[in-house]
């Protein structure tokens, strides 16, 4: 896996000076890989004018001619190849290197691999061109082990059920559906299903949504290396009218930030207007979600407190059983956006909300960073101990240092705030290299904290005057 992640990335740098960046190169490796995919499996109807064959026999120009010409036919094939391709660009200034990448990719016979590595060696792509590209390159990629952690503890097992769904609102590159679908092949032995099961799996258990054409092709191709063809539909998640469809497990990271903001969305079922992103996500997946259905969704820090935040989740403490919080360390986004502070959000639809039990994983943790303290699975393995079998949260818990019960009462009392600190900390923050939208945040929550000192002492002076 390392040595082909390597080899193409290698080749990367060089087709930098050609003017084709990270991204990019990314996206026209998910175009050549496919069709290569494709001639070794076969079962897809890719017109033989413009298949892998077409591409590797020829060189120079005529290639080079040749490649937008097979864009451009494909993006009008019915199916996951009209998905893929639909709009795509050739990017390639000079024909050599197009034929040098082919040939690179030619090298290999791709079905051989074991579909966990061959997966994995694409996803290395991805995190490469998160980390090293521009500042702001990792916003469609949460970091996969508290992806992983999060798919342990919502346990979405689609087996026994026949229409059982999971659903990704934000689904960026598809990691969250990923690790889902990998999480029921351990769960499986390998994928141990029966014929119906397996069928439907491959086609209409994981789904989800995505603004961007160019994530969501990526996350379409990252699927298909893993065997599924889900529907991956292209769309304003939050913008668009409910389309009535509902699901019994989401998972999501929405977008962070408040770059693409400004207006609140008009939507019938949106019972708080703000134009607060992540907010209306939430108010998103109280819609989709089926009665019974959970959901375990990352926020940013300011979510908790954030203006409108009370009233959101005054409405998902009514309607949900929000029964966990998990905040993550900070640095957690390292090196794609290290300064966002962000939790996970774990709630059952259909019963209210008594308690809320908030483990903090951040207190007193150093922070983490790409190399020295990298995001490992220890990290989170006290909180899913402590979370508990029961993907509902209902399992039996017991409070700690870090994991604390806190009831309705109490939470109403604080006005629906969930940010709530128990573990003196002594971290410093560091804020100097944030990104500006990381840095509103910052500023946000220390206006927060101040305001938060600013009521214990009026409530000091206030009980000192005997009122």
């Amino acid at each position: 896996m390392t040595d082909v992640v390597q080899k193409l990335w290698g080749f990367c740098h060089v087709l930098r000076h050609d003017g084709i960046d990270y991204g990019d190169y990314i996206e026209q490796i998910t175009y050549l890989l496919f069709l290569k995919m494709a001639e070794e499996r076969g079962g897809l109807s890719v017109p033989a004018k413009y298949n892998w064959a077409s591409l590797r026999d020829k060189s120079g120009t005529e290639l080079q001619e040749h490649y937008v010409d097979t864009l451009r036919a494909l993006g009008k094939e019915p199916g996951i190849l009209g998905q893929i391709y639909s709009g795509a660009l050739s990017r390639f200034q000079n024909p050599v290197n197009l034929k040098k990448l082919i040939s690179l990719i030619d090298e290999l016979d791709w079905t051989s691999l074991d579909v966990d590595v061959k997966a994995a060696a694409y996803e290395g792509l991805l995190e490469k061109a998160a980390s090293e590209g521009k500042k702001g390159a990792g916003q469609y990629f949460t970091p996969r082990i508290v992806i992983d952690s999060m798919v342990r503890c919502v346990k979405p097992d689609p087996r026994g059920k026949k229409d059982f769904t999971v659903h990704d609102p934000a689904a960026g590159t598809g990691g969250f559906l990923l690790s889902a679908y990998e999480w029921l092949m351990r769960e499986t032995k390998g994928g141990a299903l029966d014929r119906k099961d397996a069928e439907r799996i491959k086609h209409r258990v994981y789904t989800g949504q995505e603004l961007v054409p160019r994530p969501r092709r990526l996350c379409l191709m990252n699927l298909y290396l893993h065997g599924l063809e889900s529907d991956i539909y292209l769309g304003d998640t939050i913008a668009e009218a409910d389309s009535g469809k509902r699901y019994d497990v989401v998972l999501m990271n929405p977008p962070f930030g408040t770059k693409g903001s400004g207006e609140a969305p008009v939507r019938d079922d949106f019972t708080i207007s703000t134009s607060n992103k992540q907010l209306n996500f939430i108010q998103h997946v109280l819609t989709i979600l089926k009665p019974g259905g959970r959901a375990a969704i990352v926020v940013p820090d300011n979510v908790l407190f954030e203006e409108k935040a009370a009233e959101v989740f005054e409405i998902l403490m009514k309607d949900c059983n929000l029964h966990t919080v998990l905040r993550l360390p900070n640095g957690t986004f390292s090196p794609y956006s290290p300064g966002v502070k962000a939790n996970v959000i774990f709630f059952q639809k259909g019963l209210p909300t008594e308690k809320t039990w908030i483990f903090d994983a951040r207190a007193n943790v150093p922070s983490i960073t790409k190399k020295d303290r990298p995001l490992t699975k220890e990290h989170f393995a006290e909180f899913e101990k402590a979370y508990g079998d029961n993907p509902n949260g209902t399992s039996k818990r017991v409070e700690s240092e870090r994991f604390k019960c806190f009831t309705l009462e109490q939470i109403r009392d604080r006005g629906y705030h969930l940010d709530i600190k128990w573990i003196e900390s002594d971290e410093i923050d560091e804020d100097a290299d944030l990104e500006p939208e990381e840095l509103i945040e910052a500023i946000k929550e220390s206006q927060h904290k101040i305001h938060e000192h600013l009521e214990k002492i009026q409530e000091v002076l206030n009980n000192g005057n005997g009122n």
